[in-house]
């Protein structure tokens, strides 16, 4: 199964549906069931100890995923989490995320994977998440 819209297509979607968020995601690559994304960390996102927050972290995780999804699903902007879990494994450093999606089920009403989330510059996972959306039906 390939996406139905390429990198730029799901950032200028992202862009009219979110654009609070616009300047602040990069989607690197997308691809039949995966995608890499990019939080840019600014000041807001850092915790006393100049670690970057969970928040953070939790929205990197939450946003690459609805890319994956939108990328293999088309313009559903109404597509939206139903679960997340998510495990912090270790401190980043006070630089960019980088999100790592693989969605392991794309059905009709759910979609099931999981988002590594990597600190800039380092080579394990800093957390781990593992998501469920509901896609809406097609009218």
């Amino acid at each position: 199964m390939e996406p139905k819209m390429s990198a730029a297509e799901v950032e200028d979607y992202l862009g009219e549906v979110f654009p609070q968020m616009q300047d602040r995601f990069v989607v690197e690559e997308l691809s039949s069931m995966r995608a890499r994304v990019r939080l840019r960390i600014s000041d807001a996102d850092l915790r006393p100890g100049g670690t970057v927050s969970g928040p953070a972290m939790f929205t990197l995780a939450d946003c690459a995923f609805y890319v994956a999804v939108l990328g293999m699903i088309g313009k559903q902007a109404l597509t939206v989490t139903t679960n997340c879990s998510i495990d912090f494994m270790r401190k980043p450093a006070p630089g960019d995320l980088i999100g790592e999606v693989v969605l392991h089920k794309l059905g009709r009403v759910l979609a099931v994977g999981d988002v590594l989330v990597y600190s800039e510059g380092m080579e394990a996972p800093v957390a781990r998440a593992s998501l469920t959306y509901s896609i809406p039906p097609v009218r």
